[in-house]
């Protein structure tokens, strides 16, 4: 993936955290990649780390080989498969990215030993949406402390649906002694609910309905940012694009 910017900030700054907060690239990866010279400013060869990059100056990461983001994968995670730290005899997501699952192309297939990581929270008991991902970048964007990413999850419950439920879900819920951050909740029909959430506290939305006298039976997550579930099947995989992920860092 060869990629050309030019700088055009006041102020010099260092290339490994350019590329970073432009989102091309880990400053970790930035840094390998000056190691492998393929980093250029104005056609000079960049061959220190701590060089910084000049007002008006341009930028070029060549095409050589591993310069591409690392594999991104979005998987339609079924129920009964945990996101990562399976205990014995349960299987973390990671093992369903097979080229028997897959859906569409991929530069590479993870082996049993990849460490691609989940990007967010969604437990055994849940399906849906589920990125894994080794991109320091994109996991700086979905799940970092100043991420303001919205998870879109649909959430079938028993027990009886109140305005006065809804009105709680929404915003006056405290949840190990803090104060939740505001939810969009509203019903879909019957007793599926619509949760819009900021953030991803472990088992969210079920202790949420717990505190209200519902529980839930079903919950599958169909949105994260921009990047829509759609029509991927359960148990598949396919690779994230570049686009999908510039709109994701991009907030």
């Amino acid at each position: 993936m060869a990629w050309t910017g030019r700088y055009d900030e006041a102020e010099p700054q260092r290339v490994n955290k350019w590329l970073g907060q432009s989102g091309v690239c880990s400053r970790r990866e930035a840094e390998s990649f000056i190691e492998r010279g393929l980093v250029t400013i104005d056609g000079e060869v960049v061959r220190d780390s701590g060089r910084k990059i000049l007002p008006g100056q341009t930028l070029t990461l060549s095409d050589g080989e591993g310069a591409a983001p690392p594999l991104s994968a979005m998987l339609h995670k079924p129920m009964g498969i945990v996101s990562a730290q399976p205990e014995p005899g349960q299987t973390p997501a990671a093992r369903l990215l097979t080229l028997a699952a897959l859906v569409g192309e991929s530069p590479s297939i993870p082996d049993r030993d990849a460490r691609l990581a989940p990007l967010g929270r969604l437990d055994m008991d849940s399906r849906g949406l589920l990125l894994l991902s080794e991109d320091g970048v994109l996991a700086k964007a979905v799940i970092g402390p100043d991420s303001d990413l919205e998870k879109e999850y649909l959430v079938t419950v028993t027990g009886r649906i109140t305005p006065e439920k809804i009105a709680r879900l929404r915003h006056g819920l405290t949840m190990d002694g803090r104060q939740l951050k505001p939810a969009k909740v509203n019903v879909v029909q019957g007793q599926e609910l619509r949760f819009i959430l900021k953030e991803g506290r472990n088992r969210q939305i079920r202790r949420m309905c717990e505190l209200v006298g519902l529980h839930v039976m079903d919950l599958v997550r169909i949105r994260i940012g921009s990047l829509t579930l759609g029509d991927l099947p359960e148990g598949k995989w396919r690779v994230l694009g570049d686009a999908e992920r510039a709109a994701l860092i991009a907030g």
